[in-house]
């Protein structure tokens, strides 16, 4: 549910990202931004390729074969100590600078002559290492723009490399396998993988013919005993690595795909493959296998990293020694700048202008509204054209507007009606006084009680008025500690029975039914019967003869709260009014005096209480048939000090007898 401030209104949703101003500021932004980075590449592009094109004269696919033919050598040598002269050979064929350093930028190799070549670069063409291969350069080598997940060279077989016996009868059985095919009308011929395993090729773009023929090729698919022993050393190192993630084991296969658990499944079909294994580039369903090709290529890379040369650094440049062509700007390309420059700077003006307007405009009907606000001048409503930031605030503010004129007619009644109320009473007073001035009234007991009367009615609504005074400024003072309900209650009946006898109206209080423990609660004794007494009056009196007023208390299931109800069956509130029950010197009856209806303070106060203890007030009424008022208050664990609520001041805040403030 939206979350609700104090006041009980539901707080303002996010708006959508493409309907907030933050989201056409950033849409703003990043079109000028595009714009900027799309021009500035556009420039870069034209205005250095030729430049590249003529002065340094590269030629990727030379250089894509010159890190090919020094990937090869890494991948079948251990070290680069005899690279040289494959260097010199390449840089001759190339007409190019190549040269090989260490990680640390230690020379291995050079095509430079002379005592002193020209420094390398700072940025190195490319990283010889076949365990990591350049997959640009890679694909560039091969024709294709393929640029498959395993970066490991497919010519770095380490201990998968096949002895001289080992492919001599493999090679036996392929050419015996060529031979039977070529028989039966299948084009065939025999090639060998970097490890020197051989295996059979089909002409043709059906290889699955082989299947149907009774060619001895089946030889081929069994690893030889220096595979077995390479693919179980890869094995275990896989295995190690899943068992650190506390993964199932699994057997490996001679194309590196895998069973799950430690032996291979019976039922697993034979591998047709003839080279060193290369991990299967698929793309994986789930963690486990993600995790299984994972730790498959971590133990290649182990496995191999003895086998293979170290990584190196490739430079590739002129013969000179230049890798970088210098770049100067011409006439024509500075003007091409300054024009694009011009071009992105007026269109950043000119979206910063045009969304600042847009902000702008409606910002400045909102001051012109609060100033005149400010003057004491009736505000117009600002108009909400927007669905956005500024559009919720200028619904705000015309929200302040209207609660500020209600707040203002409400001050005017409230002074209209505490004038009214005071009226009659002291006026009373006054006429009794004034006929004992003129002789017209003798001084007798029932003179005094007359007057007294009226003091005390004049007592009752100044008192209610400190009330609701105190409470709207924070400074009533509370003295919570354990109260027995169900006895408070007891006692408010009994001192309310007799009016309520005199009226003809049976006032009970309906007791838990048997075993069920009493509710517990902590507050304020006193504060708390002067709400209670204020329904319990106001319920008498609208409860016609014959009725009953029934006063329960019981605790809700989750224990952290306490509900008192009175409820009686009288003539009830209509629909239309009930929303005001709780509102200062309100009557469903206007025809009702003071003395009828009491001074309209007594459910104003209720509220005020229930509030001051951190619970609420409400009623539910069927007119005709009765209501029921309900005080929920928090069970509490406070301690039996005097709390206050916060406000501006603390003093003269007493604690008022059971009678005060019960008219309603």
């Amino acid at each position: 549910m939206p979350r609700r401030s104090r006041q009980g209104r539901r707080d303002p949703q996010r708006l959508p990202l493409r309907k907030s101003l933050l989201g056409r500021l950033l849409a703003v932004s990043a079109l000028v931004a595009a714009c900027s980075v799309a021009a500035t590449a556009w420039l870069a592009v034209q205005t250095t390729s030729g430049a590249i094109k003529q002065e340094q004269g590269q030629n990727l696919t030379a250089d894509a074969r010159i890190y090919n033919k020094l990937l090869g050598y890494a991948a079948g040598h251990p070290r680069w100590d005899g690279v040289a002269e494959t260097v010199r050979d390449l840089a001759r064929q190339s007409d190019r600078r190549i040269a090989l350093t260490t990680q640390n930028r230690e020379v291995i190799a050079d095509s430079a002559t002379g005592s002193s070549p020209p420094s390398l670069p700072t940025q190195a063409s490319a990283v010889v290492d076949p365990l990591s291969v350049d997959t640009a350069l890679a694909a560039q080598t091969a024709g294709t723009n393929d640029t498959a997940a395993d970066r490991v060279d497919p010519r770095a077989v380490g201990p998968f490399r096949l002895p001289t016996a080992e492919r001599t009868q493999l090679r036996r059985a392929a050419d015996e396998g060529v031979s039977c095919l070529n028989d039966v009308g299948i084009a065939s011929d025999v090639v060998e993988g970097p490890s020197g395993r051989p295996r059979i090729q089909i002409v043709g773009h059906d290889p699955d013919r082989i299947l149907g023929t009774r060619c001895p090729t089946d030889a081929l698919d069994d690893p030889t005993r220096t595979e077995k022993k390479a693919l179980g050393a890869l094995n275990k190192l896989a295995n190690a690595c899943l068992a650190r993630q506390g993964r199932t084991v699994v057997h490996l296969r001679l194309d590196l795909s895998w069973d799950q658990g430690s032996e291979p499944e019976p039922s697993a079909a034979p591998v047709r493959r003839s080279s060193a294994p290369t991990p299967v580039p698929a793309v994986r369903s789930s963690d486990a296998d993600r995790a299984i090709a994972s730790c498959v290529g971590t133990a290649r890379h182990e496995q191999l990293s003895s086998y293979v040369a170290s990584p190196a650094l490739l430079f590739i440049g002129d013969a000179n020694g230049a890798t970088v062509p210098g770049f100067d700007l011409s006439p024509a390309n500075t003007a091409r700048i300054a024009g694009v420059a011009a071009l992105v700077l007026a269109l950043t003006v000119g979206a910063s202008v045009l969304a600042g307007a847009r902000l702008v405009r409606p910002l400045r009907a909102l001051t012109g509204a609060a100033q005149r606000m400010r003057d004491g001048e009736e505000s117009a409503a600002v108009l909400v054209a927007d669905d956005n930031e500024i559009g919720r605030l200028a619904a705000a503010f015309n929200d302040m507007t209207a609660h500020r004129a209600r707040l203002e007619e409400q001050r005017k009644m409230m002074v209209s009606d505490v004038a009214h109320e005071l009226r009659t009473p002291l006026s009373n007073i006054r006429g009794w006084l004034e006929a004992a001035q003129d002789g017209l009234a003798d001084p007798d007991p029932a003179f005094i009680s007359s007057l007294l009367e009226e003091a005390v009615q004049l007592q009752h609504i100044i008192d209610d008025l400190q009330d609701l005074a105190e409470a709207d400024a924070g400074a009533l003072r509370l003295h919570p500690e354990p109260v027995r309900i169900l006895d408070l209650l007891g006692q408010i009946a009994a001192a309310h029975r007799a009016r309520a006898e005199t009226a003809g109206v049976t006032l009970v209080v309906r007791m838990p039914p048997p075993g069920s423990p009493p509710p517990e609660l902590t507050a304020d004794p006193v504060r708390l019967r002067q709400a209670i007494d204020n329904l319990v009056s106001n319920a008498v009196r609208h409860t016609p003869s014959g009725g009953h007023v029934t006063l329960r208390a019981y605790g809700t299931e989750s224990g952290d709260e306490v509900v008192v109800d009175v409820t009686d069956t009288g003539t009830g509130i209509s629909a239309e009014d009930l929303p005001y029950v709780f509102d200062r010197f309100w009557r469903a009856e206007k025809s009702r005096n003071r003395r009828a209806g009491g001074s309209g303070l007594g459910l104003a106060i209720v509220r005020k209480l229930a509030e001051a203890h951190g619970g609420v007030a409400s009623v539910a009424s069927t007119e005709g048939k009765g209501s029921v008022f309900t005080l929920r208050l928090p069970s509490g664990r406070a301690a039996s000090e005097p709390v206050q609520v916060p406000g501006r001041r603390a003093e003269g805040a007493d604690r008022r007898g059971p009678s005060a403030g019960h008219s309603g």
